[in-house]
């Protein structure tokens, strides 16, 4: 995630993305594993376009041959 920040804003930290509050914690570096922990899901393939690209390549691959 490259537009975040962390504030501490009394005892706790507030993950602030793009100027807006969008988690608050006890600890500092909770929120910054929380940050990376995002950062990878939302690098991750989605399961449904997951799902319908092993459905097309399924639906592409030449028809096995029926024995005689």
């Amino acid at each position: 995630m490259k537009n975040y920040t962390i504030v501490k804003v009394g005892n706790d930290y507030v993950v602030r993305a793009k100027e807006q509050s969008v988690l608050k914690v006890a600890s500092r570096r909770r929120a910054a594993k929380l940050v990376v922990e995002a950062a990878e899901l939302l690098h991750q393939p989605r399961a449904d376009d997951a799902a319908s690209a092993s459905a097309d390549e399924s639906s592409s691959a030449p028809d096995a041959p029926e024995g005689s």
